[in-house]
């Protein structure tokens, strides 16, 4: 009875927000983030497995009239079937190691601040950290220390979509620039066909977790299920599954290191960054230039948002601007740390 229960309610809030979707989505721009209204709902006690089935029937039916009528992306797939054309990939289930920590690795949360780098050289800050990554053994990456080359990996954060990220995929497309995309379920639900552009046109879409918790925040198996979650999405859904991945909000831990990393992940930090996440605070194409462009140097991974119409606005002049002195937009796949 309470397995009946808890379906019709999922159920009956899938229906609702399908239906908010609908009256708030006016076109076919697949970019363009739509917005629902919350619901409520109490199932009655007498609900029967025959009626749940009946009703998961019939909303994923309501589904598919939506998603045509809507214009848009989140089509209903068939057995086998993948957004990006690869067949899909088999699920891989992640083991924990020492699920209680009794090992007692640190937990204490560290917050990864942003820093400025000058002059052509890094900030101390991804300099510490890099360091501390190498010498605790973790397989972390904050800023390339390996060479001495003018070399650049370019990360963009998708936590959600605000009508960017097709523009970016463009920008990269043109400049013929690689890059990696770290993303939320959510996010690679609401936009397959984004996702999908992602991986055949050579980027890397990274592992954001599900949820977007503080990792430090939550037991190790929370944080494996946070991972799990997205890769198995991926595997089923795109076919696709690289090992990189970045930690919500930047917070981690040694404990949360090393629990991403025995599950064969490396952990991407950055060196250049700046606040540009912040909509309410945007300053213009001209402000993203320069304050990207000023923090430059040697092995740089630079995160910028693709919420930012500063950064979309900005990105070929900085990728331009950036080979004009020299340097190389490298993938995180030729790191070799």
């Amino acid at each position: 009875m309470k397995k009946n229960i808890i379906c019709f309610l999922a159920v009956t809030a899938l229906i609702m927000s399908l239906a908010a979707c609908k009256m708030n989505v006016q076109t076919d721009d697949p970019t363009l983030e739509s917005s629902t209204e919350e619901f409520s709902s109490v199932a009655p006690e007498n609900i029967t497995e025959a009626q749940t089935q009946e009703q998961t029937e019939a909303t994923t039916k309501a589904s598919q009239d939506i998603a045509l009528k809507a214009g848009s992306t989140a089509t209903v797939l068939g057995d086998g079937k993948t957004y990006t054309g690869l067949p899909s990939l088999p699920l891989v289930q992640f083991k924990v190691e020492d699920p209680e920590n009794t090992r007692g690795l640190n937990n204490e949360k560290k917050g990864y601040g942003f820093g400025v780098a000058k002059d052509g050289k890094p900030n101390q800050i991804s300099v510490n950290n890099q360091a501390y990554f190498d010498n605790g053994g973790f397989n972390a990456l904050a800023l390339d220390t390996k060479t001495q080359e003018k070399v650049l990996y370019l990360t963009f954060d998708c936590g959600y979509e605000n009508g960017y990220t097709a523009k970016i995929l463009d920008t990269l497309k043109e400049k013929n620039v690689p890059a990696a995309f770290f993303c939320t379920l959510p996010q690679v639900k609401d936009y397959p066909q984004l996702i999908a552009r992602m991986i055949n046109e050579g980027h890397i879409v990274g592992n954001h977790s599900v949820t977007h918790p503080s990792f430090p925040t939550v037991s190790r198996i929370q944080m494996a299920e946070e991972i799990q979650g997205m890769d198995d999405y991926l595997r089923t859904n795109f076919g696709y599954s690289e090992p990189y991945f970045r930690y919500p909000m930047g917070e981690y831990s040694d404990n949360a290191l090393e629990l991403v990393n025995s599950l064969g992940y490396k952990c991407i930090f950055w060196s250049v960054a700046y606040s540009d996440w912040d909509l309410s605070n945007q300053k213009g194409k001209d402000y993203a230039f320069k304050t990207v462009t000023d923090r430059l140097h040697p092995g740089a991974v630079i995160l910028l948002h693709a919420v930012s119409p500063d950064n979309s606005a900005a990105l070929g002049d900085i990728i331009d601007y950036a080979r004009g002195q020299g340097y190389t937009f490298k993938s995180l796949r030729d790191y070799n740390g």
